[in-house]
């Protein structure tokens, strides 16, 4: 038997603290779980535990030893073929101890101690479970390289929407646009975009016929747009039926 640890022992004397750790075994091995005291549960572990080592053995000594303490001779059977099967791959922790809360009328702290049948998975299980996860992982994304030569500009221009994409200032395609877009008049507070690309004096909001959009100045846009249409305030661009880019938040509109 373990030494017990130093303080007042279980019953009345150390014979008696072996014979109540001896029935709670037996009552183990038998139910395969009990419900006893913390402090019991705690005593009862090492000497349960030892007992499984012996029926591991398997020995003729071993069960000898075992029956020194159990009495009943179909729990001593049941524990050196049953259990000590059930326990073979499992190199300690034969028991497991769980707290359920203090005991009506005394208060006494009260555990489950049971025994651990559920089996071990061997190393090679594990490690082919590890490698099927690994394998079934996402691969991770590869890094984008920037080159060395862009500036914030390009960047810029890259964050742009597709259909917000527009000729430069200033180009061949920028005056195809205006041309293709002399009726835009027509609208309230419009004016068609000049050859240059510059804005009209006093038309400052960018309009956008492919998206039907419009960009305020300071916008997140608004440099990286060509206009095909100027407006010279957002009502008059919402009006014409166009709408904020990104939303009204992004065109610092106030509500």
């Amino acid at each position: 038997m373990p030494t017990p640890t130093k303080g007042p022992r279980l019953g009345a004397g150390p014979t008696h603290e072996r014979m109540i750790l001896s029935n709670l075994s037996q009552q183990l091995f038998e139910h395969k779980r009990i419900t006893t005291t913390v402090t019991k549960a705690k005593r009862l572990r090492p000497v349960a535990e030892r007992m499984i080592t012996f029926a591991k053995r398997g020995d003729l000594a071993s069960r000898r030893r075992v029956m020194r303490q159990l009495t009943d001779k179909s729990v001593v059977h049941e524990l050196f073929t049953s259990i000590a099967a059930a326990m073979e791959g499992r190199d300690g922790g034969y028991t497991r101890i769980t707290k359920i809360g203090n005991r009506k009328g005394d208060n006494a702290p009260m555990a489950v101690i049971e025994l651990v049948m559920e089996p071990v998975a061997n190393k090679e299980t594990v490690a082919e479970a590890e490698r099927a996860t690994a394998k079934a992982a996402p691969a991770p994304a590869a890094p984008v390289d920037t080159p060395a030569d862009t500036t914030a500009e390009d960047v810029k221009a890259k964050e742009i929407p597709a259909d917000e994409q527009a000729p430069a200032v200033g180009s061949n395609e920028a005056a195809e646009v205006a041309a293709q877009n002399k009726d835009a008049a027509e609208f309230a507070g419009s004016h068609a975009p000049l050859e240059s690309g510059e804005a009209p004096e006093g038309f400052a909001v960018k309009g956008n016929r492919n998206s039907m959009k419009y960009h305020v100045p300071g916008s997140r846009w608004y440099s990286g747009t060509t206009a095909e249409i100027w407006f010279d305030s957002p009502a008059n661009a919402e009006a014409a039926g166009f709408q904020p880019a990104g939303g009204a938040a992004a065109q610092k509109i106030s509500e």
